[in-house]
């Protein structure tokens, strides 16, 4: 003789199996459409040098973009003479950047991680392999923005 469930129970058994269905759709479209659909990466690159006056929180490894797509790394980190930063990037083959375009070192976010932003300039001469850029602009450490805006907000109040 089969046996006969409650109505509360009957309730919490389709409830459960609702949940774990959402569960289990909201599961599937985080790994679907998370994955990102790229060509294979036919691995030439060539270098260009940016120098820095500092570089707060970027590593050898992070990304370079233009115009927010990836387009290449930071290959290499070391310092000069003068104590400013050189750094070495990949820059994908097929992608030239005119010469009077700028760099800066950016982060994805308030304490998000950082990249270098390259503004292509409007030249019709690209910079070649091994040439440097000529305009930078360094990282803002946080701390020194509240500072600023700080002062701003006593200066107004005065």
């Amino acid at each position: 003789m089969p046996e006969k469930y409650s109505k509360e129970e009957v309730y919490k058994l389709k409830t459960g199996l609702y949940a774990a269905v959402i569960l289990l759709a909201a599961g599937i479209y985080m790994y679907w459409g998370s994955s990102k659909v790229e060509k294979p990466d036919d691995g030439r690159y060539y270098e260009v040098n940016a120098r820095f006056g500092r570089t707060d929180g970027l590593l050898v490894g992070d990304q370079v973009r233009m115009a927010g797509v990836n387009i290449g790394k930071v290959v290499n980190a070391r310092l000069d003479d003068h104590f400013h930063a050189i750094l070495t990037l990949d820059v994908k083959e097929n992608v030239k950047i005119p010469d009077d375009s700028s760099a800066s070192i950016v982060s994805s976010g308030l304490m998000g991680s950082k990249y270098i932003e390259i503004e292509p300039g409007g030249s019709e001469e690209y910079l070649q392999p091994g040439g440097s850029f000529s305009y930078t602009q360094d990282a803002m450490v946080l701390e020194e923005l509240i500072d600023r805006i700080i002062s701003i907000g006593k200066a107004n109040k005065k």
